[in-house]
């Protein structure tokens, strides 16, 4: 099977290009595939004699998005819309990756597929406006909902703590968000094998969810990241209300998960297996 990925810097894309296997990759980075330009980007799925289309391509400068919403959108849902379009003219997959922040964060029950949305800031309105245009495209798609991702690429929450852990002996960390942080080479592994199998039955379109098992509060990954790494650093909980940032975040980013095991076989991963080979890959897994 060969599988065109849009995106090749982000954490998933990185992750797709490291756990392919068997699977051929077509990865058309920013200079191939520039997102302000979606027909371009449409073009490219036209001329390609992929089997399945995998977008790993996305905005995702939250607080940024508050003041540069045409540009978030265009990102993660004008040029979506369009490669899904090209995608259901060939009839090919499409895989799209969307967020827990198309919820508002209410409650404390995991948030079903067809719970209401309800985007508390621009981010999460362009993702949703980008769900919204695969769906409308018609073709056979997989809209994957995910969370919290984390991995050894670029800049993200475990980097992060990493290196405040080592300068610091204590952090206050956000504990009143609860979600699942999900391994992006997790990521990977489901949007190759949901491709395939949309390949092989494309009446398994639809949205789902995936994120990482248990769920967790941003505090409880902190002091996880500093106990594998063997960092003496203390964790104190604190209220988002105590860390204001320009957007807001959903305090219950929590995924009802069963219909992606359910229909595609996949279950959610575990974090804590997925956080230890990340401080592996970077080095300062302790032993």
């Amino acid at each position: 099977m060969k599988v065109l990925v849009f995106g090749e810097s982000g954490q998933v894309a990185r992750e797709l290009a490291r756990r392919a296997g068997d699977i051929r990759l077509d990865i058309r980075g920013r200079e191939a595939a520039d997102f302000t330009d979606p027909a371009a980007c449409a073009a490219l799925v036209r001329a390609t004699d992929a089997d399945a289309v995998i977008n790993a391509v996305a905005y995702t400068a939250v607080d940024a998005a508050e003041t540069d919403e045409d540009a978030a959108l265009m990102v993660n849902a004008a040029a979506p819309g369009a490669i899904a379009e090209a995608a259901a003219d060939r009839g090919v997959p499409f895989v799209q990756i969307s967020t827990d922040y198309v919820f508002d964060g209410r409650g404390e029950a995991p948030w079903p597929v067809d719970a209401p949305t309800g985007p508390l800031g621009a981010y999460g309105r362009s993702k949703l406006a980008g769900e919204w245009a695969v769906r409308d495209a018609g073709g056979p798609h997989a809209i994957l909902r995910t969370s919290w991702v984390v991995s050894c690429h670029g800049k993200n929450f475990v980097k992060t703590m990493l290196r405040l852990g080592a300068e610091r002996d204590r952090l206050t960390i956000v504990a009143d968000q609860v979600g699942g942080p999900t391994p992006a080479a997790a990521i990977a592994d489901a949007c190759l094998s949901i491709a395939a199998q949309l390949v092989a039955a494309p009446a398994k379109s639809g949205t789902y969810h995936f994120s990482g098992s248990p769920d967790a509060s941003w505090a409880d990954l902190a002091r996880e990241i500093f106990r594998e790494a063997g960092l003496r650093c203390e964790v104190a909980g604190i209220p988002t209300s105590a860390y204001p940032t320009p957007a807001q975040r959903p305090l219950n980013s929590r995924l009802d998960c069963t219909g992606t095991e359910a229909v595609f076989g996949v279950p959610r991963p575990d974090w804590r297996a997925g956080l230890r080979d990340i401080l592996d890959d970077l080095g300062v897994l302790a032993r």
